[in-house]
């Protein structure tokens, strides 16, 4: 494996030694096979494509505030690659990629090939200490189609001070960064967009393209339906859950209450629900910071303590309460997470290299094989509203909840 350079704090320090902390000579035969495991790519990256923009686009609400917090990038179309001639060059690029917020299944495999790629350590605080390592093919294969983001760790700082903003744009002058991918979920879009208009008014070169992440699935709309790891996730507590149920009727001993892991969004439990058909599904779309699991255990013996008063109830009640979360997290990505990954990474490569910025990497068309996955750009700005906080109007990209009228609710 050869030697990756390790730029630490900005000073041009070169290791004598990988920094990888992984060995896939110790791998188990299953992660060998993932290692090696072929990924097929949308089929409009197979020929020379060219990149069309769409009509001119707004916000998902308040257009007039948006438009106020983002002159430079407000109303831009989204681009979509189809095949034709290409006008770029095709030269090598300088990109930087950060992983912001949580983990999720399958973010190891988004790459751009063929350019310099900088992977800023331990989130966006890694942007703003200048800590970063030279991401070469060597040092990236132990962690393809691997789980976790330990490849160079994620974090959860945010860029918004001024100080902040201008140590964002020295590194990248020092890089020379002709683009930066922020691979995170609504928050860390937002600050992407936010860090693309900062950029464009300082007349950097560096674009700024986002890629939809977390396990949460409450990053989606109709150009990008879905974030990655949201299907591994499911697929790990769907067998957690599974393995519960077997348990339970096996001993007839227990009543099991699962909680799941989702934010103030119900993705995760309704999906996991259509997988398992559990005897109940809750789906409660409401911010609530209680262990519910257990809160409704203590509440069914109180109801059926009750009952066995008054002789309606002879029976015994047990219950055993579960919480999956951080489990489905840095599980080994499944194969549509590994090859939607793999496709963000060529568009998110692609749109950089055409000038785009302030765009989140789309791939639709997502029930069919691979080859006919399509691959576009979707201007952050129109997947954003904006909330008062502090009496200042902040943008945030508005989360999708469970459509509780949608048909999958009501199977």
């Amino acid at each position: 494996m050869a030697p990756p350079s390790l730029l630490a704090n900005g000073g041009g320090i070169t290791t004598g030694k990988s920094m990888t902390s992984r060995m896939a000579s110790v791998y188990s035969e299953v992660q060998n096979s993932r290692l090696d495991h072929p990924l097929a790519l949308p089929s409009v990256f197979r020929n020379p494509f060219k990149i069309v923009d769409g009509p001119a686009s707004s916000a998902a609400g308040n257009p007039d505030e948006i438009a106020k917090l983002f002159p430079s990038l407000f109303g831009q179309p989204s681009a979509m690659l189809v095949p034709g001639e290409s006008n770029e060059s095709g030269t090598a690029l300088k990109i930087g990629v950060v992983l912001s917020g949580g983990q999720a299944p399958g973010g190891h495999n988004e790459r751009c090939k063929g350019s310099t790629v900088y992977g800023f350590r331990g989130g966006p605080a890694g942007i703003m200490k200048g800590k970063y390592v030279v991401l070469t093919p060597e040092y990236i294969y132990p962690y393809r189609n691997q789980g976790g983001f330990d490849m160079i760790c994620s974090g959860r700082d945010k860029i918004e001070t001024p100080e902040q903003f201008k140590q964002a744009e020295d590194i990248a002058l020092k890089l020379d960064l002709d683009g930066l991918v922020v691979i995170g979920g609504d928050d860390s879009n937002t600050n992407a967009c936010l860090l693309a208009e900062y950029f464009r008014s300082k007349h950097l070169k560096t674009r700024v393209i986002g890629c939809p992440k977390t396990i949460d699935g409450d990053l989606k709309c109709k150009e990008v339906p879905t974030s990655f790891g949201f299907d591994t996730a499911c697929k790990i507590y769907a067998e957690q859950i599974g393995n519960v149920m077997i348990d339970a009727r096996s001993t007839g001993k227990y009543y099991h209450f699962v909680r799941l892991m989702g934010r103030a969004a119900s993705h995760i439990t309704l999906e996991c629900a259509l997988q398992t058909h559990p005897n109940i599904t809750l789906i409660g779309e409401e911010v609530a910071k209680i262990e519910t699991e257990k809160m409704l255990i203590q509440m069914v013996e109180g109801e059926l303590e009750k009952r066995k008063q008054i002789g309606q109830y002879a029976y015994q009640f047990k219950g055993q309460s579960h919480f999956f979360g951080y489990e489905g997290r840095c599980g080994l990505p499944s194969n549509f997470d590994s090859s939607y990954c793999y496709a963000l990474g060529y568009g998110a490569g692609a749109l950089l290299e055409s000038g785009k910025s302030g765009l989140i990497s789309s791939v639709g068309n997502l029930a069919a094989p691979v080859e006919e996955w399509t691959v576009a750009g979707t201007a952050l700005t129109s997947l954003m509203d904006v909330e008062r906080r502090h009496g200042k109007f902040k943008p945030v990209i508005k989360k999708a909840m469970v459509e509780l009228d949608g048909s999958s609710d009501h199977r």
